[in-house]
This record gives C-alpha cells, structure tokens and sequence, in this order.
C-alpha cells in the first residue's frame, strides 16, 4: 500500500473506521482547486468518499458514518449541533440504514481534478482515477513483503530484492553458499565439483541430524528447494508464497540455469575430460542424482547429456506449468473474492433502494392526498373570489349610478368619442346610446335618454334623434300615472352662443308614458332633433374635443 499523503485533517479520531488508503475521505490538499464545502465530509471535514446523506441533510463519508454509529450509542449529526441546537429533531439521529448515497455528489467528486502528493510523483487526472494511482504510483513507499523490515520506493522494490533484502538469499544447493540473486546468476560451482563430491561422502551424520532438527523446527517456503530462506507459520507461509510469486519465478529461473550447467559439467566429466583418478564413477553418480528432480538417474562412463536434458527438462517445465496454474488460480480466486463483496454492496444497496422506494411512494400517497385537498380548497376560494368579483363590480356600477345620477329632474349627459360612435351608429354597430338614469325626485320617476346619433324614423341618416325613456322605479307604486310632466332638451354650444331646445309634453293616452310592466318603455322624444350638418357647423361649438353636452329639464311643478 502507498504511504498515506500528508495534508489530511487535524482532528481524525484515534480510531481507524476502515482498513483503506484514506479511510476518513481524501484530504483536500490532493485537489488542484479548494473544494466547495457541499463536497466535504461533516465529521472529517475531508472530501467525501462514498457520499452518505443523513435525513437531515448533511452529509457523512460512509466510513465516518459506519464509525459514529459504531462508537456513539445515541449519536447525533454534529452540523445540526453546530448551526442551531434549537432545531434538533428526530431526523438529526445518525443511523446507516436512515442514510442513502448521494449519487449525485459522488459524480460530482469523481470528475475533481486532483493531483499526486507523494514526493516526485507529477501524476495529475481526476479523483475516480486517484485511487487506482495510488496502487501502483512507483513513488509510493512500500514496505518488502519478505519481511526484511525495510521500506523503499515502489519503483525500487526489485532492485532492493536482489542486491538488498536480507530475506531475499538464494542458497546453492552444491555448496550450501547463501548469496543474493544477483551474486547467485554469477555464482559457479564447477570448480568445486571434486571438493563437493568428497565433502559430501565425508559428512558426518552428526551434521545431518543438526541439518534435519534445524529443517524441521519451522515450516519452511515450498520454494525452498530452489532457494528462497523464508521460514515461518503456515499463514505466514501462505500469505508470503501470495506476495512473492515474481521472486519464486526468478528463483525457479535460476535453479534451471544452474541445473544445465551442471548436468553440461557431468556431461562433459563423463566423457573423459577430468581425470580419472580426481573423479569415480560412483561420486559422480551421486552428485548428478543430487541435482536432479527426485527419481535417480543410473550414469555410466558414457551418459550422454541429451538423456540427462530430457529427463530433467519436462520437470522444470512442469513446475513452472504448476507455478503459472496456481498463480492464475489466485488471481481468479481474488477476483471472485472481489466480484462477491461487490454483488453483496448491490444487494445491500438494492435492499435500500427498495426501502427508499417504498418511502417514496408512502410519502407520494401523502402528498397526493395533501394535493387533492389543497385543490379542494383552491376550487372553494375561486367560487368565493367569483362571488366576490360579481359582489364589487355590482357595488362598482352602483356607485358610478350614485356619482351620475341627479334627483332634481335636471341632467347633463356627457358623450365621448363622438366620431367613433357616429361611425358605429352609421355601420350599425351601435345604433343608439342610453344614458344613465336619473330622477324627477328622490322618491320620483325613474327615467333616462336615448340618442340615435345617424338618427331613427324620419330622421334617419339627416339628423340626431333624441328621445325620453321612462323605467321602472322602486317608488312607482306611490307615483301618479301617466307621466305628465313637461320634458325639455338642449343640446348645448359650448361656446355659449346658440343652444339647441327642444320640448314637449306627454301624451296621455301613448303606453310610452303609463306605468312600465318591463324595465323601461317605448322611447318618446324628437326624431329629427337636430340636423347633422348643423352639428359639425363651424358656426358653432356643438362637438369640441370630440365631445358634446346634453341637458334635460323635467319640469316637476
């Protein structure tokens, strides 16, 4: 494992939550920009690793919130703590499985761009791919997986393996010579074969009994017979026969190099090249069977090394087969050991998927019946604001009534837009104009005017016809009928010069001026009130402004 980067925060509890690189989030010193603070971890203050978000809104790397939970028996999210104590509710209780991943966030922080803070590293890219640098940055420092105890550079490890590692000892197995892997290429013992020979036949059992105690007080590496000096408990065996597959490989390596020489060696030993009197048949015999794969080989005065070479060979080959076959096997092995604890992650998230689901749709039920109710409501105030509406825009026209309306039997009407409203008399648009009531007297009759400004009858399309028009009242009851009062019309000159008047008296016996059944009835007045050439004579200021002024009199003497 990489050393851990310097820059991660101050306040880490003691204890570890998990057993990874940067347990408690990454430290921020690893990113090229601050990050914002929706990207950093409440309790580490570090940037989040595997976001968790609480139910109260904050939000916990999963190892911090796995290790509160684990250490605190009621725990409490601090940040609800920290902005107001007043607002702790049940929803600030921390629990793993009230929490859920924020993918959100967790994408988010993956496209960070980071860099590498271990000495010399210039490695730059982005957070998803952090880790994975981590693993394999050649700056990292290690320490020696033979146990030696040292700990150097990543990049540094091999050099280290064969030139320094106390562990790492190669033993040649003519001369029990214990070198280093680099010495051990160079080592040659075909110089010594006759000492060898004889040292061999003179060992005193004595040796071998100290030789035998010794190999069997500790389990021993099953690649010792190749060299490596690793002793230990079979777990420790097992873990170190893991780790060091690339050095057993090179031991292996070594050994089949070293066999060929020898077996070149007795080859050539064989056929006459030493003399006969420093070399026997039989030493010669037993050296070679030494350096065999077990199963002895019968050698006379001329053996051959082809037979030696394809006897020996195929073993090797099948070893190093074997090696490859287990290395393979404990990859995969490794690789389902990973592919489990993945599918049990996704089981366990797809558990709580289903829980949040299931929250959801009780929560949306909620909210649907909430909805409905507000639409309920929402339909009731709308009825009420119509009612409302149809009660001011009745209070509206009653009050312009109250403003307009006279109670003396006298009332100016004002027209506007005099042009656009002859053009739409003339189109028939707007064939006549009503004007607001009035009254002869407070309690009087109710009665109002009527203009046909391109005029009506005899007057139409010549002059203005204005008429009177009598409604019914809430008094009419108390009132003499017929109407019979006098009614006078003036159109007048708003330069004071020349009105227009007009007056008549009621006709008795016509049903325009008996009680009215209907709201008003039939109009009676002057068809040809005024000839519309007269109206726009320059003489006279009957329309200014587009606008002119009648004036009726009810004489109510």
């Amino acid at each position: 494992m990489a050393e851990k980067a310097s820059g991660g925060p101050q306040d880490i509890p003691s204890s570890s939550p998990d057993e990874n690189e940067f347990p408690f989030g990454y430290p921020t010193s690893i990113c090229e920009d601050v990050p914002e603070q929706k990207y950093l971890c409440s309790n580490c203050n570090n940037v989040l690793k595997k976001a968790l978000q609480t139910l109260c809104g904050h939000r916990y790397c999963s190892a911090c919130l796995s290790w509160i939970v684990r250490n605190n028996k009621n725990p409490v999210c601090q940040k609800c703590k920290e902005e107001d104590p007043s607002t702790l509710s049940e929803g600030s209780l921390l629990a793993e499985e009230r929490a859920f991943g924020d993918a959100a966030i967790n994408k988010e922080i993956s496209e960070l761009r980071v860099h590498c803070v271990t000495l010399g590293c210039s490695w730059c890219g982005t957070m998803k791919n952090f880790e994975e640098h981590q693993i394999l940055c050649e700056y990292a420092l290690i320490p020696c997986h033979t146990g030696c105890g040292h700990v150097v550079m990543r990049k540094k490890l091999a050099d280290h393996l064969e030139n320094g590692c106390v562990n790492n000892m190669t033993v040649c197995h003519k001369c029990k010579q214990s070198s280093s892997s680099s010495e051990y290429q160079k080592h040659s013992c075909e110089g010594n074969l006759y000492r060898e020979q004889k040292h061999v036949q003179a060992e005193t059992p004595s040796n071998e009994k100290n030789h035998s105690g010794l190999s069997g007080s500790t389990d021993g590496c099953r690649f010792s017979e190749v060299g490596c000096s690793f002793g230990g408990s079979k777990e420790v065996i097992k873990e170190h026969e893991k780790a060091a597959v690339g050095t057993h490989m090179l031991l292996l390596l070594q050994y089949v190099k070293q066999l060929k020489a020898n077996l070149s060696t007795a080859s050539k030993a064989a056929n006459g090249f030493i003399p006969q009197t420093e070399l026997n048949v039989n030493g010669a015999e037993k050296s070679i069977s030494g350096l065999c794969i077990p199963g002895s080989l019968q050698i006379n005065g001329d053996l051959e090394a082809d037979c030696l070479t394809r006897t020996s060979v195929p073993r090797d080959e099948s070893i190093v087969q074997q090696l490859v076959r287990e290395k393979v096997i404990s990859e995969l092995e490794n690789k389902l050991h990973v592919f489990e604890n993945i599918v049990a992650v996704l089981n366990k998230e797809v558990e709580t998927s289903n829980l949040e689901i299931t929250a959801f749709r009780r929560q949306s039920e909620l909210d649907q019946n909430i909805i409905r109710g507000l639409e309920l409501k929402i339909a009731e105030l709308h009825c009420c604001l119509t009612q409302k509406d149809a009660g001011l825009s009745r209070l509206h026209k009653s009050l312009l009534f109250s403003e307009q309306t006279s109670y003396d039997g006298v009332f100016l009407w004002k027209i506007t837009d005099v042009s656009q409203k002859l053009q739409d008399s003339v189109t028939g648009r707007a064939v006549s104009l009503y004007s607001p009531a009035f009254y002869t007297a407070k309690y009087g009759y109710k009665v109002c005017l009527r203009i046909y400004l391109n005029g009506d009858g005899m007057g139409k399309g010549t002059h203005i016809s204005l008429f009177f028009v009598v409604m019914k009242g809430d008094y009419d009851a108390l009132l003499p009928w017929p109407f019979r009062h006098k009614v006078t019309f003036m159109l007048l000159d708003q330069n004071n010069r020349e009105h227009i008047i007009d007056a008549f008296r009621p006709d008795l016996a016509s049903a325009s001026f008996q009680r009215p059944v209907h709201d008003m009835n039939v109009a009676s007045g002057c068809p040809t009130f005024l000839p519309l050439t007269k109206l726009q004579s320059p003489k006279h200021a009957y329309v200014k402004e587009d606008t002119l002024f009648l004036k009726c009199i009810i004489d109510t003497n």
